[in-house]
């Protein structure tokens, strides 16, 4: 699997998330570099577990789609000899 990365505003973005979290709900400032460095561990570390749980829904979905696609040419299929 190739490395995750995020753009710097995304970096940003994310990093500012966790100092808003941090200071609403814990009443705790941190840093930019803490919250960064927090970031690259959960991207490190907890990150792939929601990468592969996402990549899991879509392939459930993936094959709810081929089963509909199978269903609709089933249900145009001439009949035929061949048919089976």
């Amino acid at each position: 699997m190739s490395k995750i990365e995020f753009s710097k505003d995304e970096i940003n973005i994310l990093t500012k998330k966790i100092q808003h979290y941090f200071s609403e709900e814990l009443e705790k400032n941190i840093e930019q570099f803490d919250a960064q460095f927090l970031l690259d561990f959960i991207s490190e570390e907890i990150g792939p577990y929601y990468y592969n749980r996402g990549l899991y829904d879509a392939q459930t979905v993936l094959e709810s789609k081929m089963e509909n696609i199978s269903e609709a040419i089933y249900e145009i299929e001439k009949v035929t000899e061949f048919r089976k």
